[in-house]
Parts: structure tokens; sequence; C-alpha cells
């Protein structure tokens, strides 16, 4: 059986959204742990200004979230019509655009009412669920050999960057 590929435009920019939305999760929890905590607290205390830390990684989520939707609706329209990746990328987007409207002092000042900063949440709760029924729904489809098609760095003699503005130009070069 041949090796699943995906394409490296997709992997990097699938990858690179995976780890900073992963650092952006577990920055969130700390700040949610020390600011709110009203559905529990983690057991210890992380010295660090995490609102700072968290809305910086928010901001460098936030085009790389920008792009990774645009690739998914376009040339990766087809992996975006399993509902597990769908589900992902809403909640990431959700998740994103909210923190985007949030203002940083309302957790300093103890403003928890504010119902963007409950959408947050729900989003950063709907963005973890996501993950694991998408990581599910992928060892399913594919088992350990398609999860280990995203982290491969092995790329095809057209799949390289500098083939990727033709890749682009030929999706929407398509008829219909």
């Amino acid at each position: 059986m041949p090796r699943p590929y995906q394409p490296s435009l997709l992997r990097l920019l699938h990858g690179a959204t995976a780890l900073l939305g992963l650092a952006a999760w577990l920055s969130g929890l700390v700040v949610y742990s020390r600011f709110d905590g009203r559905w529990g607290r983690l057991p210890l205390n992380l010295a660090g200004d995490w609102i700072d830390i968290h809305g910086s990684l928010g901001v460098i989520l936030w085009p790389l979230a920008l792009l990774f939707g645009i690739y998914a609706i376009s040339l990766g329209l087809r992996r975006l019509q399993r509902p597990g990746n769908a589900a992902a990328l809403l909640a990431l987007l959700l998740a994103v655009g909210s923190g985007k409207l949030m203002n940083e002092d309302w957790l300093r000042q103890g403003e928890l009412q504010h119902g963007i900063y409950l959408l947050h949440l729900l989003a950063w709760l709907g963005l973890a669920l996501a993950v694991l029924w998408h990581l599910g729904a992928v060892l399913k489809r594919g088992g350990p050999a398609l999860a280990r098609s995203m982290l491969s760095l092995r790329t095809m003699p057209k799949d390289q960057p500098r083939h990727w503005a033709g890749q682009i130009r030929r999706h929407f070069a398509k008829p219909g």
C-alpha cells in the first residue's frame, strides 16, 4: 500500500497553525486558571504576564489562521468536506475571532460577564473537542500512516515551495 502524501503547503499551514494554536490554547488555560477559574483551576500558579503572552500568540495566530482558512476553502476544499476537519477550522476561527474582540483589561479587572468573553471560552472548549474529533477521524480514516504524513518533511518533485504559486493559479484557473 502506498504511503499517504499531503501537499507541502497544507502541511506547512496546518503544522504552524496547530503548534501556534496549541500554544495559545495552553496559555489560555493558564490565563483562565489565574483570572477566572469558575469551572476549576490548575494546581500550580505560573509566573509571568500570561494575558499578554496569550494575546501575542493570538495576534500571530490571526493571520496564520486566515491563510489556513483561505487554503481550506480553496485548494483544500475536498478535505474541508469532512466534518472533523470543518469543525476544527470553524472552532479555530471562532476562538481567534472572538479573542480579537476582547479587551485584555477585562480579566485583569475581574470583568467576567462580557458576552464576547463567554463566547471565547466556549470557542476554546469547542476547539479542544473539535481537535480531538479531527484527530480521531484522521486515525480512523487512515491510521497512524495518515497522521504521520502530516508530519513528514518529504516533498514530491512538483510540490516544492517554488511551485506553490503555480498550484494556486491553476486551482483558480479551473473552470467551474
